[in-house]
């Protein structure tokens, strides 16, 4: 069956495919691509969604004013150009006149002159007010809260018209912030920033994103066909080539992506060894041959030790710091594969900074701690307050899916050495960790942190959020720092400062920074993956096979 659909997928998507270019330039273009989403995708609501799925589709759904390049570099997309006042606090963007909304009416693959029409400033302006009305819960509303009047519409002070969100005319969008922030153009890459339109969105009568009939596309791919049955197979979601978007600045490469839908990513392993796709993402990279499969890995996760705060010996800070000053990450680093790196700090190294990794511009060596004889003072400490301590069945807490346990068995053995003591570990599946980690059924944790976006402000925003990661500090203040930062050379300094003010409590200890891959047919180069949103981006895929 899903050889039958994607047979009528090519023959629908060649009915009306452009020729353009010399040889040269279209090689590797035109490809039909055939991969998979695990699970599938909650909503196709830029200002909504948030699981991977939707993440994905969503990217080849739509576009925005900027966009971030594989080095974490900002340049114009839907925006032709723009300013910033003297004082940072007014952004004013130049729309360009060939970016469009496409809705395939009639279903018949051809672009008709009823089915397109440019986008505009209002479109941005609807779905950034729509992003900030506490009414729609959007998970990144706070995110935007530097817009003017942002912080008292979140909080229902103000109606969301109050916002300083302006459409100038069709082509002039003007954003007026409450106070300067240095991060605002690269939240302005992100999909809760990509536009909406009024019209459509109220003519889908509260479906929007949830069907193939509820959707429109500004960007390279739209949705052809969404069929998602929980309870059978043969799911799909398949997308083809939005030609109208496309411009001598804007390449889209291949002709369509054609989605299966599966449930587990063991489905999706079983589908690239049968040469039925061609790629997947992973945590894990192991049994893939570099000399026959493109792997890139890309460590975007940290993995830390929390503990729970309701389990007296834990609660201790003093056992708490013996645990981190005992922590010899030298040593621990000989003890792991290619896929991990040992951490000092908190934001990875796949959090890019003018350019470069943040862990480039600040080392996170700083952070190191280990101290043996201080260590064994700590415990000592903790054991005078606490008394008789007793580790019989304290385990850590690990998920599979994550990273292999193995490479905290170093870390229990050297505790063993140091202290006296034993604490085991304990794998579980992901499903299980969270729930684990929601009902408080845990003593400690090896607990994976990732920002949605690709940015430090994502990652700490974690500690503000997670119950789990949250500090003895009470009402935190690290994202306002952050955000109210009015230079990006500012920017590592602030993060810097924010790392050392959570680890000073030791209630996240890092231990590893975790890639995530895409693994890909060597045949294929350009598929842009983005281990923060989850997002696959087949935009300027090309495919020589």
């Amino acid at each position: 069956m899903k050889r039958i659909i994607a047979a009528a997928c090519a023959v629908l998507c060649c009915v009306s495919l452009f020729s353009c270019g010399s040889s040269d330039t279209n090689e590797g273009t035109g490809h039909m691509y055939s991969v998979s989403l695990q699970g599938n995708p909650e909503s196709l609501d830029p200002q909504f969604a948030e699981d991977p799925s939707s993440a994905t589709v969503i990217k080849n759904l739509y576009s925005g004013l900027m966009q971030t390049d594989i080095s974490g570099n900002l340049s114009c997309c839907n925006a032709e150009s723009y300013t910033v006042s003297d004082d940072g606090l007014i952004y004013t963007f130049t729309l360009r006149e060939d970016n469009y909304w496409f809705f395939d009416e009639n279903n018949d693959d051809i672009i008709d002159d009823d089915e397109y029409f440019p986008v505009t400033a209002d479109d941005y302006v609807f779905a950034l007010k729509r992003l900030l009305d506490p009414k729609m819960q959007s998970p990144y509303a706070k995110d935007f809260a530097c817009i003017k009047n942002g912080e008292k519409i979140l909080r229902g002070e103000l109606p969301p018209d109050t916002s300083g969100i302006t459409a100038k005319s069709d082509r002039i969008l003007e954003i007026t912030l409450d106070y300067p922030c240095a991060e605002f153009l690269k939240l302005l890459s992100t999909q809760a920033a990509f536009p909406c339109n009024e019209e459509f969105f109220l003519a889908t009568k509260g479906r929007y994103g949830l069907d193939d009939c509820s959707v429109m596309s500004n960007g390279p791919f739209y949705v052809r066909q969404w069929f998602y049955d929980p309870y059978g197979s043969n799911n799909i979601l398949y997308m083809r080539k939005n030609e109208v978007n496309e411009n001598d600045g804007y390449e889209i490469l291949p002709s369509y992506v054609s989605f299966s839908i599966e449930d587990t990513e063991a489905d999706i392993k079983q589908l690239f060894k049968d040469e039925e796709t061609e790629c997947f993402t992973s945590l894990g990279s192991s049994g893939y041959n570099t000399k026959k499969y493109s792997v890139t890995g890309i460590k975007a996760t940290t993995l830390g030790l929390v503990f729970n705060p309701d389990i007296k010996t834990f609660a201790n800070a003093d056992m708490r710091r013996a645990l981190a000053f005992s922590i010899d990450r030298d040593s621990l680093g000989k003890q792991v594969g290619s896929d991990v790196q040992v951490a000092y700090g908190i934001i990875p190294p796949a959090v890019m900074q003018l350019g470069r990794s943040y862990r480039e511009l600040s080392s996170d060596k700083q952070f190191d701690v280990y101290d043996r004889e201080q260590a064994l003072s700590e415990y000592e400490s903790a054991v005078k307050t606490l008394g008789n301590i007793s580790f019989d069945g304290v385990k850590i807490l690990v998920c599979s899916n994550t990273i292999d346990s193995g490479y905290v068995h170093y870390l229990v053995q050297s505790w063993q050495e140091l202290f006296g003591f034993y604490i085991g570990i304990e794998d579980v599946t992901k499903t299980d960790f969270y729930q684990r980690i929601a009902d408080g059924d845990y003593t400690i944790a090896l607990y994976p942190v990732k920002g949605s976006f690709n940015s430090g402000l994502s990652v700490i925003d974690e500690f503000e959020t997670v119950d789990c990661l949250m500090t003895d500090l009470g009402d935190s203040t690290y994202t306002y720092d952050i955000m109210h930062c009015e230079s990006v050379s500012q920017l590592v300094d602030r993060y810097t400062a924010a790392e050392k003010t959570i680890l000073s409590e030791y209630r996240f200890i890092p231990l590893f920074y975790k890639s995530s891959y895409l693994i890909a047919r060597k045949e294929n180069d350009d598929i842009i993956y983005d281990p923060f949103s989850g997002a696959v981006d087949y935009r300027v895929a090309r495919n020589y096979r």
